[in-house]
């Protein structure tokens, strides 16, 4: 399974669309110039293209064992994950006092795409150790950061998140686990689910961040409290010492990322796990929120790696295969016929637009942690906190339409596994459901960002939306106006109605949101492609992107109009409807 990493589109993304040079101006960053992040990217790519996606497909067919309590990953990757803590890829945006890079979130964003796109099931465990590396950096005592955080950064040792139990779910509200204080420590107490990397043999320790309550705990969310659970205890020399009182009851088998072990965990069956609280008491679900945004935003980035996989393999397939005769005449192959071309096409601007949106709210991740003026830090966490669950959600949904179109494109033979494209629509499909549904995404755009802040930071975005269109080409200038004014029209209806009105309508909302911020990157597109052009830097990349965004225009846009009828007017057929109608055909 071959994979080329998008490299001249992503330094346009960076260069064009997020301006790089403005990021690497934010103190602690001043060494992300262009020469160097390009260096940098193209260095990844290496990784991505010769090491990560040749192992993909064993991989998947290979799966993960599990033998008493001991997860075994596919053969080569130990020394996969050997190479990437070797080169540094670990943690590229951690802090360098713990030995990160330091990078920008805007270049990580790029990177993490990369080697999500080659190899999904690989790349899930250095994305939740650096979960783990931002709530201990972010939220713990100069101790625990001590001792945990140079072995996190370095890859040494990897982290893992324990928040879901089995009555739980979403719900953390019903979290059951506990923790009792014993001294300068804890003893934890439950059993988590769904926990990804929770148990493996690529390193010798595993820092797991679990939820748990305090005996004196309130009941509900702020009961909560996060703690830091070693699967081996360190010494205070900072060696790894004995066994902790947790292990892995058994592994998930599951649709897709077959190569990424989804364990239970047991915490306690011997009197309890040692553990030591991050940050304040019941806390704790705060300070995984902060955790979760993040991993939110690096779902989202999964989605944009597997749809360009996926569109790259179809891509190929088309230029190759050969069968019937073409329409068009220019091409001998199936890439000649309309409709393929038009799968393709869908596929790629979907992927670009995705691309730029997801890395513009990476680029206001690094202005909201780093930029010195307070409002302008202000804003951008505003911005943040928008964009992130219509990335999450809208950039996923993406990566599973563009897998199924990439199927399709093959016929037939995208239903056979030997080819690839199907293992593309099976990994992409956990990512519209961990780290929050898109439904959840949703719920949390409209009930937090939009009826908690009154609209503002949407509105903030609108405006900007509606300066970018004003020197565009016409038709342009009338799309991202149209765009903007959609997205107006539904903030407007939603303050509107009551609260339950407002939710059921909650994702169709967020795919206007996503629709028509992607109508703005491709406006923004065409407006540096252009200039660049005129200016004597023309290249068939930029015709290419010039041509993409006419079909974001005619194909992908539209749709927004139907998804925004259905807002203003669907609402009530939904909550009119009887839960009893549901089934109602099957019921004698």
């Amino acid at each position: 399974m071959t994979y080329s990493a998008p490299l001249q589109d992503m330094q346009f993304v960076l260069e064009d669309l997020c301006d790089l040079e403005a990021v690497a101006g934010l103190p602690g960053l001043e060494e992300a110039t262009p020469d160097m992040v390009q260096a940098i990217l193209e260095e990844a790519a290496k990784f991505a293209g010769q090491v990560l996606a040749p192992m993909n497909r064993a991989g998947d067919l290979a799966g993960t064992g599990f033998d008493a309590g001991t997860v075994t990953t596919p053969p080569p990757w130990k020394p996969a994950y050997d190479r990437l803590v070797e080169a540094g890829w670990n943690s590229p945006s951690a802090d360098p006092q713990h030995g990160g890079m330091g990078l920008p979130h805007l270049v990580n964003a790029c990177i993490q795409e990369m080697f999500h796109g080659a190899n999904m099931s690989f790349q899930l465990c250095s994305m939740l150790t650096q979960g783990a590396i931002e709530a201990i950096e972010g939220y713990a005592s100069d101790d625990l950061k001590q001792t945990y955080l140079p072995k996190l950064v370095s890859g040494e040792w990897t982290g893992s998140m324990n928040l879901t139990e089995p009555q739980a779910g979403s719900d953390l509200a019903a979290v059951r686990a506990r923790a009792v204080p014993e001294g300068a420590h804890y003893r934890i107490t439950g059993q988590k689910i769904f926990i990804t990397y929770g148990e493996h043999d690529l390193t010798e320790n595993i820092i797991h961040l679990v939820l748990a309550r305090l005996p004196d705990a309130p009941a509900g969310v702020k009961g909560i409290s996060l703690f830091v659970v070693p699967k081996m205890l360190v010494n205070e020399d900072g060696s790894v010492g004995d066994p902790n009182d947790l292990r892995c009851v058994s592994i998930e088998h599951k649709l897709g990322i077959h190569a990424s072990p989804t364990c239970t965990m047991a915490f306690g069956d011997n009197g309890g796990a040692l553990g030591y609280l991050v940050g304040e008491a019941h806390r704790g679900l705060e300070y995984m929120f902060a955790m979760m945004n993040n991993a939110r935003l690096s779902v989202g980035i999964q989605g944009v790696g597997v749809a360009e996989h996926a569109t790259q393999l179809a891509t190929d397939f088309a230029f190759e295969r050969k069968q019937g005769r073409p329409a068009t005449g220019d091409a001998e192959t199936i890439v000649g016929h309309g409709d393929v071309r038009r799968m393709l096409a869908v596929m790629r601007a979907r992927t670009d637009a995705a691309r730029g949106l997801a890395c513009r709210a990476a680029a206001s991740l690094d202005f909201a942690t780093r930029a010195t003026d307070p409002d302008l830090r202000a804003r951008h966490q505003r911005r943040v906190d928008l964009l992130i669950p219509v990335v999450k959600a809208w950039a996923t949904e993406a990566s599973v339409d563009t897998a199924s179109l990439g199927i399709q494109v093959h016929g037939g033979m995208g239903y056979i596994e030997e080819t690839g494209a199907a293992q593309h629509l099976r990994d992409a499909r956990i990512t519209t459901i961990y780290e929050g549904t898109t439904g959840i995404q949703s719920l949390d755009l409209v009930g937090r960002k939009l009826l908690r802040d009154k609209g503002s930071a949407a509105g903030e975005l609108i405006a900007e939306m509606r300066a970018s269109a004003a020197d565009l080409p016409a038709d342009w200038a009338d799309h991202v106006t149209g765009a903007a004014d959609l997205m107006q029209s539904c903030v407007d209806w939603a303050m509107a109605q009551d609260a339950p009105k407002a939710l059921s309508a909650a994702t169709n909302i967020q795919e206007v949101f996503g629709l028509c911020l992607g109508a703005w990157i491709m406006g923004d597109t065409v407006r540096a492609a252009t200039a660049r052009t005129e200016a004597g830097q023309g290249s068939p990349h930029l015709d290419a992107k010039l041509a993409l965004a006419q079909v974001y225009a005619t194909h992908l846009l539209p749709k927004a109009y139907a998804c925004h009828n259905a807002v203003v007017t669907g609402a009530d057929a939904v909550l009119d409807l009887a839960p009893e109608a549901l089934r109602a055909n099957s019921l004698a």
